[in-house]
């Protein structure tokens, strides 16, 4: 399989010089996180591949599990969060598989998710997450400044990462679009080009934004004190990539999570593909034993990848991109 890079030329092909680099750069990425999180206390926890339960409910990957429908794993995080009373900073790694329709250069069906949960609220985990990139882009600034250069890359520009990243309200970012042809209203989702566009605006450098609407994320975010419709979550937006990390408090009020479930969108699509709430029981008990505020993040290594290589496609940054149009 020569230069399993190109798919359908559809974008650039490397030379055998720039995939060494990529890979290069890429192990520097993951061993500045590991090296991070192990540091910082956070246990390392094996977890499932194939499950019962996913969050993105409208990109299941269905399979079967000896006459039972099972899932491929879009996340490790209830499996983590079971672990945040005993260990109180556990992590992971696990290979995101997504039914994604889009085949484009942001997007892939199988990525490699980085996930943590720990107990303390949204600034903490902030404060984790920025570290925990910072941690990834300073190894490869150390171990792959030639590769950087010899890539193209701008390392002036990938410093700039490593300064305290920039953060907006969800509500301040569509404030800042009004106006544009980017312009949102209200309770909409931020997509690519709202993303493109606070980039431009803010500097093109990395960038929290916090404090979604509830209706448009997962049921168990944390609902804020303060404002009710709105969730302590933040999502990582990164120049090229977009957003690369999602993040949230977790709902500790095992009342109001059941409640938030019942009535969530995710519900509804898999109560029609036959999954009950009694699914999710055990998850829901866990809460109600140990009420513990925790959070927790994941943050796609393939979109920080992307984003540190300055690549506009996200298909050049591993070996084997799978989509809907290619499977190797």
């Amino acid at each position: 399989m020569e230069n399993l890079q190109k798919t359908e030329d559809k974008f650039s092909v490397h030379s055998e010089e720039d995939l060494l680099a990529i890979a290069s750069i890429n192990d520097s990425l993951m061993l500045g996180a590991i090296k991070y999180l192990s540091t910082n206390g956070f246990k390392w926890i094996n977890v499932p591949t194939m499950t019962k339960i996913c969050e993105n409910a409208d990109t299941l990957h269905a399979i079967d599990h000896f006459d039972k429908t099972a899932y491929l794993a879009q996340t490790g995080q209830l499996y983590l969060e079971s672990k945040v009373s005993l260990h109180k900073k556990v992590w992971t790694a696990i290979q995101n598989s997504r039914a994604e329709q889009k085949e484009d250069g942001k997007h892939l069906h199988q990525f490699q998710l980085l996930e943590f949960e720990h107990e303390g609220d949204l600034e903490s985990l902030l404060g984790n997450i920025e570290n925990t990139v910072q941690a990834m882009i300073k190894l490869v600034l150390e171990n792959d400044r030639e590769h950087l250069e010899q890539l193209g890359r701008d390392v002036k520009h990938l410093e700039s990462y490593l300064k305290p990243f920039n953060r907006m309200t969800y509500s301040q970012a569509v404030q800042t679009l009004w106006g544009t042809p980017t312009e949102v209203r209200w309770g909409d989702d931020l997509g690519p080009a709202q993303e493109q566009a606070l980039m431009d605006i803010q500097g093109n450098t990395p960038l929290f934004i916090t404090h979604y609407p509830k209706d448009i994320k997962f049921f168990n975010m944390r609902v804020n004190d303060s404002d009710q419709e709105v969730v302590n979550s933040a999502d990582l937006i990164l120049p090229y990539s977009g957003e690369s990390a999602g993040s949230a408090e977790r709902e500790n009020d095992h009342e109001r999570l059941k409640d938030r479930f019942k009535v969530s969108q995710m519900y509804r699509v898999l109560k029609q593909r036959g999954v009950s709430l009694k699914e999710f029981s055990d998850y829901i008990k866990l809460i109600e034993k140990n009420p513990v505020l925790h959070s927790g993040c994941g943050i796609g290594f393939t979109r920080v990848s992307q984003s540190v290589l300055g690549f506009n496609d996200i298909r050049m940054t591993t070996n084997y991109p799978i989509n809907k149009e290619s499977l190797y």
